[in-house]
């Protein structure tokens, strides 16, 4: 044999080699996708590692444990992909003796590489009391064809060979067996490695398993556990197995986990005349696999070798059986394709799912219960946390001025209570003071007179009891006095306090600032106090009336007898003076709230400029969420999926031309992956932003739930050669319609199929704003019509979610609400843009709108627009369907209706008009006769 001369290939190993030709590009696929979802998976959390660092708590957008853990694999997920991805194809020929599997080789390669015959089987086990000793074959690619014995992974061994030594077209037999005589551990274990400039070897190696006397199956299988995608070959030459390669194979089964094709090797290959056919019969070779488990059901059995589970696709591959050796490519190949197939679309499944998964936790709206969601809740954070520092500066000030104006206010009322107060009490005062009895004093009982100093102690606890009963009266009025604040305004303050609190600033300020905040509302207000004898105002009032009653002196030591003590108690009353008691007590109070409120200010203002640094970071990382992770990671899910997509159905034919647009061509496709007919979107991206624009709407519509006013999406596929290889394009399979509804009101439609698509192009809208989705390009040629006019939104290419809104222009000129041009909008832009739709189908034509007809160039139509430019009233408009476009069409956003008042109203005229439509009808026949 020459040992550069290319090997003849036969139909079957040509069908085998694209088969693994196609494996091998989109493995180069998915380690491209799998290395650029680590990378980014490994940036993002990097990113919210740093972010919540540097904002130590969180309940709006930070990243816990859970969370972080769905920006990365599951374990078992990371496994499986690292070692599909890295899986390298190979055949695995296994057999019942070395006879056996070497015709298989010889059929799969072409050629008469391994000897047959006698010779081959002669010394195979059990077969005249001799023991087969051949050794593992591996077939690899090379240039040159030569023969050599190695360890499998490690080195060649010097060793001459008898293939070495001339010319040859069948390997000796005496390289393929181990000598008795060889006692060498390493020879006795090596591989003979085969390498030949075959096509077939160029995408996969080939294994022929050695005898078990040589080495153990699980010994021999190995290095098939590892990174390894097997396309097992079990060749059968008898007519019934074995115990022991019965054993055999479940130790296969066991190690690999991989189906089986069981070939029928016939003990003569026929020149011509073709086996009998045993379809209609079980063969005992047949009954056998299937009762022990090796063949999933009576289907696996197929003469011709065209088993019926293979045609299903991302049908779970299964054990097979073929037994006519004639027509094997009809078994190989669909057998190797499902192998292959199955083990790279659940790759690609796993991907997209975790992108799906990723995706929908950075742009999806909350719907029920409590998820993560980064671009909803900063911008939520972004707005809303201005407006909770503003209202808190509100409602502060309120209360500071109501507090105020109490202390003003109640002067006159707080005289008048202390005098009410001490009129009520005064009597049961003066008795308590004659009941008195003092501490510390001796005084007799006759009534003599005592010294100055114990006359002054026991003044002094007379007035301490008049004090102490007289603080506790009017300081429980006091309390109810302002007590009512307490819901008015305290609640609300303290709750949007503490949501602030909570929010992402500097620990310290945190700290600080909160029990400030507290201690303002709670001693400063004297909201919370109680008026014990150590409160603030306890203290104010008892001092207060200790001044005055001190101020009474007496000239002689009189005697300490009841009429003594009351009279002291009365001085003490009437000397009190409840003006100056009520009008010090409020100049008290005024200076104290001045005082608060000026530290509350400067709190407020340190809180602030907390909020103010975090919110310059939200802003930045929600930029980059919106900007770049969501359309970097929906790139991603798109690739994934589109790889899922082409393993499961192909690349679609493209039909004739069916339409251009702004960003794409559509070609008629027959059918696809089980749809037909489909349309066909090509969308050849010209940057990255076309890029990401394209991977969100794929990511939007394909995750959408089914509705029957949206145009479906059937799956995508990138076309890594189009334009002969130049370029990539996107293609895009979906439902495929009639026509659009441009065209349709071009070829006339009547009211009552007018007023119905509204009515559909409502409903499509509303579902997607129930999906948290803005199409933002509603417009004649993105609704789609059946044969039957009913209408299907279409092109979801400028569709967000409001999280997502990025403030960009676009859409279509005439259809653009004038908000658009600033930036800021909601999803009121496609009612505006659903009047100027509704314009065209109640004048039932395409023709422009006067006001749109005579700009000449957008910047003028935006122009006019935006100072109030809208369609005309034709003469043939309905007054109520002209008060829907005018509602509709509103320049104030907050002044257009809800879809969900559109509607009904729309159902309202078509039932009105469409029957006027027929009494009308009804009326001229009537005449005609």
């Amino acid at each position: 044999m020459e040992g550069n001369v290319q090997q003849k290939t036969t139909p079957l190993a040509r069908e085998l080699t694209r088969i693994f030709n196609s494996y091998n590009k989109h493995t180069i696929q998915l380690k491209k996708n799998l290395k650029e979802t680590n990378a980014f998976f490994r940036e993002i959390r990097q990113n919210y590692s740093n972010a919540c660092a540097s904002t130590v708590s969180s309940d709006t957008f930070s990243l816990e444990a859970g969370q972080l853990s769905c920006i990365s694999f599951p374990s078992h997920e990371e496994e499986f992909l690292r070692s599909t991805v890295g899986a390298v194809p190979y055949i695995l020929v296994l057999g019942q003796d070395c006879a056996a599997r070497y015709q298989l080789l010889n059929c799969l390669l072409g050629e008469r590489l391994l000897p047959l015959g006698p010779e081959a089987g002669e010394a195979c086990e059990g077969v005249q009391g001799t023991v087969c000793k051949r050794r593992k074959l591996c077939f690899t690619h090379g240039r040159q064809t030569r023969l050599s014995l190695a360890l499998p992974g490690q080195y060649e061994l010097v060793h001459q060979l008898a293939a070495n030594c001339g010319r040859w077209d069948t390997v000796p037999r005496e390289d393929l067996e181990i000598h008795e005589e060889c006692e060498d551990p390493a020879h006795r274990l090596a591989e003979l490695e085969i390498t030949l400039h075959h096509q077939l070897l160029q995408e996969a190696k080939v294994m022929v398993v050695p005898c078990t006397s040589v080495q153990p199956i699980e010994e021999a299988l190995e290095d098939c556990t590892r990174n390894v995608t097997p396309i097992i070959l079990y060749a059968i030459n008898q007519e019934s197995l074995s115990t022991e390669q019965v054993a055999e194979l479940w130790k296969v089964k066991e190690m690999l986990g991989f189906p089986v094709c069981f070939v029928r090797i016939p003990d003569t290959i026929p020149a011509t005349s073709p086996a009998p056919d045993r379809r209609r019969e079980k063969t005992p070779l047949h009954k056998q696999l299937l009762s022990l488990g090796f063949l999933s059901s009576p289907t696996g059995n197929c003469s011709c070798g065209a088993p019926s589970q293979v045609s299903a696709p991302g049908a779970k591959p299964q054990s097979m059986l073929g037994e006519a050796f004639e027509r094997l490519h009809r078994l190989l190949v669909p057998f190797a394709r499902q192998v292959l197939q199955n083990q790279q679309v659940e790759a690609a499944n796993l991907l997209n799912g975790l992108h799906c998964r990723c995706l929908d936790l950075f742009i999806n709206q909350v719907r029920g219960g409590v998820s993560f969601d980064p671009a909803f809740d900063m911008q939520r954070d972004l707005q809303i946390t201005p407006r909770r520092l503003e209202y808190t500066r509100e409602k502060e000030g309120e209360l500071f001025i109501s507090l105020m104006a109490i202390a003003n206010r109640k002067q006159e009322e707080m005289k008048d209570m202390i005098v009410e107060t001490l009129s009520s009490m005064k009597e049961q005062l003066l008795e308590d003071a004659a009941n008195l009895e003092f501490t510390d004093i001796i005084v007799t009982t006759n009534g003599e007179p005592v010294t100055s100093k114990d006359i002054k102690s026991c003044i002094h606890q007379i007035q301490e009891l008049i004090v102490v009963r007289l603080n506790q009266a009017v300081a429980n009025k006091l309390i109810s006095s302002v007590d009512y604040l307490r819901e008015s305004f305290v609640g609300t303050l303290e709750r949007c306090l503490n949501s602030l609190e909570k929010s992402h600033i500097d620990y310290s300020v945190h700290n600080i600032t909160s029990n400030h905040l507290k201690q303002l509302l709670n001693a400063a207000y004297h909201v919370e106090v109680t008026f014990h004898s150590g409160s603030s105002v306890t203290r104010l009032f008892w001092e207060q009336i200790k001044q005055i009653i001190h101020r009474i002196t007496f000239v002689n030591p009189p005697s300490i007898t009841l009429e003594w003590k009351r009279k002291v108690a009365q001085d003490a009353i009437e000397s009190l003076s409840a003006a100056k008691l009520a009008r010090s007590i409020c100049s008290q109070f005024r200076t104290r709230l001045n005082s608060s409120h000026e530290a509350f200010a400067a709190s407020l203002r340190q809180l602030e400029e907390g909020h103010t640094g975090r919110l310059e970071r939200t802003e930045d990382l929600w930029l980059r969420v919106r900007k770049d992770h969501a359309p970097r990671l929906a790139r991603l899910s798109l690739e994934s999926r589109s790889l899922r997509d082409v393993l499961l159905h192909g690349k679609p034919k493209l039909g004739r031309e069916l339409g251009r647009g702004q960003y794409g061509v559509v070609y008629l496709c027959d059918s696809w992956g089980g749809h037909y007919p489909c349309a066909l979107k090509s969308v050849v991206p010209p940057d990255d932003k076309h890029w990401n624009d394209l991977a969100l709407e794929f990511h939007y519509t394909r995750t959408l739930p089914k509705h029957e006013r949206l145009v479906d999406l059937h799956g995508s596929v990138i076309d890594h050669t189009y334009g002969s290889g130049s370029s990539i394009a996107v293609l895009l399979i979906m439902e495929r319609l009639h026509r659009d509804l441009y065209t349709g009101l071009k070829a006339g439609l009547s009211l009552r199929e007018r007023l119905q698509i509204a009515l559909d192009v409502v409903e499509g809208i509303r579902f997607l704003h129930s999906q948290g989705l803005l199409h933002r390009d509603i417009k004649l040629k993105n609704v789609l019509l059946d044969k039957q006019n009913r209408a299907k939104i279409t092109d979801l290419g400028f569709c967000k979610p409001e999280a997502m809104m990025s403030g960009s222009i676009v859409g279509t000129p005439i259809h653009m609400a004038p908000e658009l041009f600033t930036g800021k909008y909601d999803n009121s832009v496609d009612v505006y843009a659903f009047g100027i739709l509704f314009w065209y189908l109640c004048t039932g034509s395409v023709k422009l709108p006067e006001a749109f007809e005579k700009c000449s160039s957008k910047d003028q139509l935006w122009n006019n627009v935006k100072k109030g430019a809208r369609p005309e009233r034709l003469p043939s408009f309905d007054e109520e369907c002209w008060q829907l476009m005018e509602a509709c069409w509103n320049g104030d956003p907050s002044q257009r209706p809800l879809l969900g008042i559109v509607e009904p109203r729309l159902q309202s005229i078509m039932v009105r008009l469409c029957n006027l439509g027929s009494e009308q009808k009804s009326s001229s026949l009537e005449d005609s006769n």
